[in-house]
């Protein structure tokens, strides 16, 4: 594991050695026709990722605006505990950073939908990460599988199949790298041990994709996700493409 978290997710951090598989990106041939056949070559889950209406030209500013989708939740920000690394890397709260950037004299609008305040740091767009059409051609790679996740992998299987000694030690590597310490190792064992293998998910991989899936496939999702709108049967799959259905005779999957 690389000794720095934050450094996974800069240009200078792709393809590092904790990378798995990553989903490649560039901007060097880009495009600036938003009808053109492929609409750019860059990664654009960044554009969404970004504050709405930021004056971007401030010089020293190193973000750049964005559509404000895919927003953390304050939940989530409010989970980490004190000295956890993450929690900066993770989440952006934008009115601290224009506190503590008074120079800036940042100015932005409000997210239109489900606003909190908050910004998905790790894909936040940035200055000098696209070129052409700036909303299609950012050149960052998507992590798709990072080491981090293997070890929580590995973690939740030794605790499932009885080997708790080996599930402590993976899934306390990630939380000494996250801390830079071992004072916040777990010594828990059996079920209280797997709880705080798949709390450790939500932390390590937060806003990397993985959250959804992991409550699916440990028959949380109802119980976390309903209150925000979930269908229980329904949600949990998602819908197949109708021309498929037509073309293959499939039956839909339930509630579609």
């Amino acid at each position: 594991m690389v000794s720095n978290f934050d450094s996974i997710f800069l240009p200078s951090g792709e393809n590092g050695p904790e990378s798995v598989f990553e989903i490649q990106y560039s901007n060097g041939s880009a495009t600036y026709d938003w009808g053109h056949v492929t609409r750019g070559q860059g990664n654009f889950s960044v554009q969404q990722c970004g504050i709405r209406g930021l004056n971007r030209y401030k010089p020293g500013m190193p973000y750049k605006p964005g559509w404000s989708t895919n927003l953390p939740t304050q939940n989530l920000a409010a989970i980490y505990a004190a000295g956890d690394k993450r929690k900066d890397v993770t989440v952006l709260d934008i009115e601290a950073y224009k506190t503590a950037n008074p120079s800036f004299n940042i100015t932005y609008q409000v997210a239109p939908y489900q606003n909190t305040g908050l910004y998905n740091q790790k894909y936040l767009p940035r200055k000098g990460e696209t070129s052409g059409q700036v909303e299609l051609n950012y050149s960052n790679n998507f992590r798709t599988i990072r080491y981090a996740d293997v070890l929580l992998m590995a973690a939740e299987a030794y605790n499932k199949s009885g080997n708790d000694i080996k599930a402590q030690t993976y899934l306390n590597l990630v939380r000494r790298r996250a801390f830079g310490d071992q004072l916040h190792d777990i010594t828990a064992t059996g079920t209280v041990l797997y709880e705080a293998i798949l709390a450790e998910r939500r932390l390590e991989l937060a806003m990397e994709g993985e959250r959804f899936f992991d409550l699916v496939r440990t028959g949380k999702a109802a119980s976390v996700l309903g209150p925000l709108g979930l269908v229980a049967g329904k949600h949990e799959l998602f819908p197949i493409p109708q021309g498929e259905v037509d073309l293959a005779g499939l039956t839909q999957n339930p509630g579609y």
